[in-house]
């Protein structure tokens, strides 16, 4: 009598380990020992091989982002070419035990993948050797925050209703979030149903936004990105290298110092009507030059703005209600770093045949004293609301980096 092999699934297998290396502590660590220091790939080049070039020189495909360190990857990483942003809720029954497993699980699998090495269980291994600059972070919603990690400084409150929003709660507030960058789809691709079978049995999946820039290597590096209306997008974002930069981006809440705030906005742009308007107008809505994204004022994209300017007329240069003069504050706290991306989906029934818009991430150390001024005065006046509409809304708290040896959220955890 002849019988199937016996099917493995990934918590078979971990637990199966488990218990022959003497325990789930020691299970992990040396399985983790057992993978290859770096990914191997065939080179025989005979017909129908996977093959991988002979050359030395490095490549997009075999960049890597470091996982492991005082602050996740992915904030301050120079942004990749590709988003798949995933908000998750949590089962209701999955408590802090729980959302501990699901982190470990997460965390190791996203280790091993920006090194370029498949996930535990990997079905698709193959698929895992290029990470081209893959990064993975993981944040908290406020019901986390508050319900299992009430005793660390990552408790948040949600966003307040701003009067311009017409959210759709199929794009609101989750318990968690995985942002997944790189530099090539497939990698993002692969990562996120790696990531997504990690939640079997504990979470479930609310909402994808994918992302996209212009495609790596087509632009010098630093170049500050466009966004589907045309605009150069992020030019003031504050810089490592700049003296307040911490200050800016890393908390210093007591258990949750070097930690962070994530702000998440669906932006959809109405470029029918976007279309319709001519240059003059849409650089007098945004205050920029759109060739360049220098200042009305100015004649390059870093020149610092005149709002005082005015013309032949007398009148300002520089619109008061443009976007630019409404999001400028001469308070130094209201700063954020932005890690903007553009997103396009099918939609036949609008007049462009797409829905297109932005998926805005922003990244702040205090979101009521930093973003939420700022977006209350684009809601109040702001040239550009007439063709755009925020349609999704969520806020989180991104964990402190974890070292080597420990899962993203851990020291949280514990506490």
């Amino acid at each position: 009598m002849s019988h199937e092999p016996p099917r493995w699934g990934r918590r078979q297998l971990l637990r199966t380990g488990a218990v022959a290396l003497g325990g789930a502590g020691v299970g992990w660590s040396a399985g983790a020992a057992l993978l290859p220091a770096e990914p191997t790939a065939s080179t025989s080049g005979r017909p129908g091989d996977a093959t991988t070039p002979t050359s030395s020189a490095p490549t997009t495909g075999n960049a890597t982002v470091e996982f492991h360190g005082a602050h996740q990857a992915g904030i301050t990483t120079p942004p990749q070419a590709h988003l798949s942003l995933l908000g998750v809720d949590l089962l209701p029954a999955v408590g802090a035990e729980g959302l501990t497993r699901l982190m470990r699980l997460v965390s190791d699998d996203a280790a091993r993948l920006s090194r370029g090495l498949p996930a535990l269980a990997d079905t698709e291994p193959e698929l895992a050797s290029r990470p081209a600059r893959l990064s993975v972070t993981f944040g908290f919603g406020p019901s986390i925050t508050a319900d299992l990690l009430s005793n660390s400084g990552a408790r948040l409150d949600p966003l307040p209703a701003f009067r311009t929003d017409r959210l759709d709660p199929a794009w609101g507030q989750t318990d968690l979030v995985v942002q997944i960058c790189a530099d090539d789809p497939l990698t993002v691709t692969h990562a996120r149903r790696m990531i997504l079978k990690d939640l079997t049995g504990l979470a479930r999946l609310r909402w994808i936004q994918d992302g996209y820039r212009r495609a790596h290597g087509s632009e010098p590096e630093g170049t500050t990105a466009r966004n589907v209306m045309g605009q150069v997008d992020g030019t003031i974002n504050p810089a490592p290298a700049d003296p307040d930069f911490s200050r800016l981006v890393w908390s210093e809440r007591d258990g949750f110092a070097g930690g962070t705030f994530m702000v998440v906005r669906r932006i959809r742009a109405r470029m029918e009507s976007w279309d319709r308007v001519d240059r003059l107008g849409r650089e007098a809505a945004i205050g920029r030059r759109l060739d360049n994204g220098a200042p009305l004022t100015g004649v390059n994209e870093h020149d610092q703005a005149d709002f005082g300017a005015t013309d032949q007329l007398g009148l300002p240069v520089i619109d008061p209600a443009s976007h630019m003069a409404r999001a400028h504050s001469t308070d130094p706290r209201q700063r954020i770093l932005r890690r903007v991306y553009n997103y396009t989906v099918p939609d036949v029934s609008r007049p462009t045949g797409e829905d297109s818009g932005l998926v805005f991430i922003a990244f702040a150390a205090d979101v009521e004293q930093q973003f939420i001024p700022i977006q209350q005065r684009l809601a109040e006046l702001d040239r550009l609301n007439e063709w755009v509409t925020t349609i999704g809304s969520a806020v989180y708290a991104i964990a402190p980096g974890a070292p080597v040896g420990e899962f993203v959220g851990q020291r949280l955890l514990d506490q």
